[in-house]
């Protein structure tokens, strides 16, 4: 029986499937959906999301493919420990996904669909995973330092560097303030989604890594996540020439234009597609055209067809 760390039933409408629990074998516990069969595609979510966000995905590919949605430790029904037993970085975000992958036996030809942070732990993942990542679906996020013509949002940077956590801890400002800013489409945000997005942050406690996520963005050498991100930066022409779709909403306050442009720079082979309309939560502004699209793409590339990551 899965431990629910918040009441999902005002939500079951929404996210009818029951989420499976891995021990990282230390006592601490992954929450995950896996739901289908057929070839595996890993779906993975940012900061201050939970698997919620894929909600839309999973119904639409689940019926062909075999869909793994982790919730991060720290985030959505994983368990949320303190700082005393978990070591919230990059590097523990990839060595989570290893322990889960190993322990449901995944083999070697993998799709990462990620968005946000979620982007940098999956692309981390690959570098040091080479050839297991046949495809990648990448929506808002990043592989790479900061561009130099973009900066860290003045929101970001105040929630990195000051040592007040009371805004993020205890009123809960990113999560409320990210249901605010991320959605740009009129009516696709309704509040029902903006409370599902909420409820696991429902304490000091359980808004922890939301606060480590931002205090973990590498910005200099000195920054625990920076030579991991070094690596996947130095790794990225890998990627041109394999299967790799771009999703973009362009109202987005963090990863914006100079992240879009960063991107074409370094993967001009892959396949864009753009929405000036939508924000940072792409896959709830434009649901309905995303799975249709991601649906042809993993179907024009199906695994073993294309170059290794």
């Amino acid at each position: 029986m899965v431990t629910m760390t918040f009441d999902l039933t005002p939500f079951r409408d929404e996210y009818p499937w029951e989420p499976k629990r891995f021990d990282r074998g230390d006592g601490i516990h992954m929450n995950y959906l896996d739901e289908g069969s057929g070839e595996t595609v890993v779906l993975l979510h940012g900061n201050p999301t939970w698997s919620f966000y894929w909600r839309h995905l999973v119904r639409g590919l689940s019926d062909s493919y075999r869909c793994i949605v982790p919730d991060h430790v720290g985030m959505g029904l994983s368990d949320k420990p303190g700082d005393d037993r978990y070591d919230y970085t990059l590097q523990s975000r990839v060595d989570d996904l290893t322990k889960l992958f190993d322990s449901l036996g995944l083999d070697d030809e993998l799709t990462i669909i990620a968005h946000d942070w979620g982007g940098m732990i999956g692309l981390a993942w690959a570098a040091t995973n080479p050839g297991r990542v046949k495809r990648f679906v990448l929506a808002n996020t990043a592989g790479f330092r900061l561009p130099s013509t973009g900066k860290l949002p003045w929101q970001l940077w105040l929630v990195k560097n000051l040592p007040m956590a009371v805004p993020v801890r205890g009123f809960n400002a990113f999560v409320r303030g990210a249901a605010r800013a991320c959605s740009t489409r009129p009516g696709m945000f309704p509040k029902p989604t903006r409370d599902a997005y909420v409820a696991p942050y429902d304490s000091w406690g359980h808004r922890i890594a939301i606060h480590r996520f931002v205090q973990d963005i590498p910005l200099k050498p000195s920054d625990p996540a920076w030579d991991l991100m070094a690596r996947v930066e130095d790794g990225l022409p890998a990627l041109d020439g394999m299967p790799v779709q771009i999703l973009w909403g362009r109202k987005d306050f963090v990863f914006d234009d100079s992240f879009l442009e960063e991107w074409r720079k370094r993967v001009p082979s892959a396949e864009f597609h753009i929405w000036d309309d939508c924000g940072h939560y792409i896959c709830e502004d434009a649901r309905e055209e995303i799975t249709p699209l991601v649906r042809d793409f993993l179907a024009r590339h199906p695994v073993g067809a294309g170059a290794e990551a």
